[in-house]
């Protein structure tokens, strides 16, 4: 009787083993047949006449397979937009620590010297925070130190005539407000900050303010709010910084020998988040500035995105032109496999939740709130780029079986309608999340 048992018990197993090794050979089967699928649609889409005319880079990854289902262009460079803010989110959380480090200094002969680091969020127009000035104001004698910052103010292949719209403020070691005047007319014309109410000039004007100097037009018969970037330099930050506190600020020539301590402002996430789902470009600026403030006493961009290359993104196999933090630029050139490679990698390093809380969920938030709706779910979690002319859209695609997909798609160079390619792209995205 116990050699019947143990006889039943080995074909037990048996034929677990076998019905184990069908369902994986289904599953490989199922899997092998949605990827032939996925194939074949999408390369019917891309050869269309649509695409005729224009550059065209989508690639389809995997992530537990690590199998690429779909590369299309997908070692091409090309523009990326404020794609580009992928590479800075991840410099952002690889580099930054939980809090935004706010302002170095040094005590002195009862003088606080201080030295900014490019924090953004000092009476920033959304976050509003007055920690470091509360830090400040415990503090007699104040001594301003702004020489470190070693960057241009505007990015190299920003458009210059761009100079006057909110989404191209000037970079600086110690931004207030946003580097923007805010105006609106609610009983009254308010301007803040108040330093340049007597700035604004109460007439229509065909720009917002004089390109050399912070003369600003806002027409009386205006009832939206405008944030207009003003010019920065020491002489103005000192000047907003003692109208803020209300008492005199030296500006210093340099920094007393000693160690610096650090001060910290907001949660780090909290402006990353901000910076993905909004596209705020003054953020991803900042935040690469910020990144250089981390490394040393020097602020410049350069330094971040060079420390990012040369230590945690080598294994990209196609070397980006990497120029600004926000995607502004004309100048930078990624491929969509680097995008893809730098989204796996936060895939796998950063806990599920937490990453795509960073990025703007399909028909819900941001800067994709009516676009690739879910039902009733979102199935797009992705970062968009677009300048004229080019559209390009990158991120996490949630498939309806469970599997999550990495992808980028690069839309450069087209001459139809921006809304066109979206629709395009939420036909094809959807085919994937019903199919895969």
């Amino acid at each position: 009787m116990l050699n019947a048992l143990i006889i039943d018990l080995h074909i037990s197993l048996y034929m677990k083993k076998i019905w184990n090794a069908l369902l994986i050979g289904f599953l490989l089967i199922g899997c092998a047949t949605a990827k032939k699928s996925i194939q074949k649609t999408t390369q019917n889409s891309l050869n269309g006449r649509f695409y005729d005319n224009q550059f065209t880079g989508f690639l389809l990854f995997d992530p537990e397979s690590k199998d690429t289902i779909y590369s299309n262009n997908g070692s091409k460079y090309f523009t990326p937009a404020s794609n580009t803010k992928i590479f800075t989110l991840y410099t952002a959380l690889k580099v930054l620590p939980d809090s935004i480090p706010s302002i170095k200094y040094i005590e002195q002969n009862e003088t606080l010297f201080v030295e900014g680091t490019g924090d953004p969020s000092l009476l920033h127009p959304f976050f509003k925070d007055r920690s470091t000035l509360d830090f400040l104001n415990k503090h007699r004698q104040i001594a301003l130190y702004l020489n470190n910052f070693e960057d241009d103010k505007l990015g190299p292949g920003w458009s210059w005539g761009d100079y006057q719209y909110y989404y191209q403020p000037e970079r600086s070691a110690f931004p207030m407000y946003g580097n923007v005047v805010t105006i609106h007319n609610q009983k009254g014309i308010q301007v803040v900050p108040s330093y340049f109410t007597d700035s604004v000039v109460n007439i229509g004007f065909s720009k917002n303010r004089e390109l050399e100097k912070n003369t600003f037009y806002y027409a009386p018969s205006r009832r939206d709010t405008v944030e207009i970037p003003y010019r920065t330099d020491s002489t103005l930050t000192r000047k907003l910084l003692e109208s803020e506190l209300d008492k005199k600020i030296m500006l210093a020539d340099k920094m007393p020998n000693g160690k610096k301590t650090m001060h910290y402002s907001i949660p780090t996430d909290s402006m990353c988040k901000r910076m993905m789902r909004e596209s705020d470009n003054f953020l991803a600026e900042q935040l690469l500035i910020l990144t250089s403030a981390t490394l040393s006493d020097t602020l410049n961009s350069k330094k971040a995105r060079e420390y990012m290359l040369e230590n945690h993104l080598t294994q990209l196999r196609q070397k980006p032109r990497w120029v600004d933090g926000s995607g502004l630029s004309r100048y930078n050139l990624f491929s969509p496999e680097s995008m893809v490679h730098v989204l796996h990698k936060m895939y796998v390093e950063i806990p599920r939740k937490r990453l795509f809380d960073f990025f703007p969920a399909g028909g819900v938030s941001g800067t994709l709130e009516n676009w690739y709706p879910g039902n009733p779910e979102p199935y797009i979690y992705a970062k968009t780029g677009s300048l004229s002319n080019n559209h390009c859209v990158s991120g996490y695609l949630v498939t309806k079986s469970g599997k999550t997909l990495i992808f980028s798609f690069m839309n450069n160079h087209f001459r139809h309608s921006s809304s066109e390619i979206k629709k395009r792209m939420q036909s094809l995205f959807e085919e994937i999340r019903d199919t895969y």
